[in-house]
């Protein structure tokens, strides 16, 4: 049995779809019950639990023997650092005594020590964590999801504008939350020896232009990147909504990304998925 938490997000869930065209028997952990009803109906079998309930945690992990672990994200109102630091606590807790044979989990390409880089740092605390566990675990460092642009299309439909906390020609690796399912879903499915860190990016690195010109074409109209300079990446996020916490932690990362400091592996692994079909993809599907 495959054991899927973070199952509602973008690759959570593909990841779960992909494990069930195989007809791999999977449990998919849901923080509620609201799409519990369509998951059964396509195969998978559901459980509710808290990531903060290490207790009911433990006990869905003890109904699997390979597990795809995403620390789910903190609400932005919230101080998101602290409150990511207490789930990823409550899910080493709960991999004790689990009986899992295997671990496959989710970080990021600047995944790095340090208390003031964000989930960047407990990104690679969890990864520590896991390190120090006894169940193998095969570690995913994904570039910049493409997802990450989703709540653009709104302002690229009405105003022909893209946020951007990055300049416009900043290129950096992006990839797909599809691209990363298949791989989390091969690293599941192979013998329990193979475990390892596995970088992924999609076939060619992207900007804020990049992004503006996919929804421009997806769109039928024209868009241009609003960049947002750095003195007032904080500033901005707190008007979006964010804590002050949340804000300079989004700023830390951002900041991380735009200087480089962080490691780039020399041949990571390739999603197919571009950024025009992702975004194509997109528009489609939101009316």
């Amino acid at each position: 049995m495959h054991i899927v938490l973070g199952a509602t997000g973008h690759i959570g869930s593909a990841l779960a779809q992909l494990l069930l065209d195989r007809k791999e028997p999977v449990t998919l952990v849901l923080h509620s019950s609201d799409k519990a009803w369509e998951w059964q109906q396509r195969g998978a079998r559901t459980e509710v639990a808290d990531v903060h309930d290490t207790e009911a945690l433990h006990a869905v992990f003890r109904q699997g023997q390979r597990l795809f672990l995403l620390n789910p994200p903190a609400a932005p109102a919230t101080d998101t650092a602290r409150e990511e630091r207490k789930s990823v606590a409550s899910i080493l807790a709960a991999l004790n005594g689990s009986g899992l044979r295997k671990i496959v989990a989710e970080s990021t390409y600047g995944a790095q020590p340090g208390g003031s880089v964000g989930d960047l740092g407990v990104l690679y605390e969890l990864e520590q964590g896991l390190a120090a566990q006894p169940i193998p675990a095969s570690l995913i460092r994904a570039a910049y999801y493409f997802s990450n642009w989703d709540t653009a299309l709104a302002s690229a439909r009405k105003d022909g504008q893209v946020m951007s906390l990055f300049p416009a020609d900043f290129a950096l690796p992006m990839v797909a939350p599809r691209d990363i399912a298949q791989l989390a879903a091969r690293l599941l499915t192979e013998p329990l020896g193979h475990t390892g860190l596995h970088y992924i990016e999609g076939p060619a690195r992207y900007s804020a232009a990049d992004v503006a010109a996919a929804f421009a074409a997806a769109l039928h109209r024209p868009v241009a990147v609003d960049a947002v300079a750095r003195p007032q990446w904080a500033d901005t996020l707190l008007q979006l909504g964010f804590s002050p916490a949340a804000a300079d932690s989004l700023a830390a990362m951002t900041g991380v990304t735009l200087d480089e400091r962080y490691a780039q592996p020399q041949n990571p692994v390739r999603g197919t998925t571009t950024l025009t079909q992702y975004i194509k993809d997109l528009v489609k599907a939101t009316p």
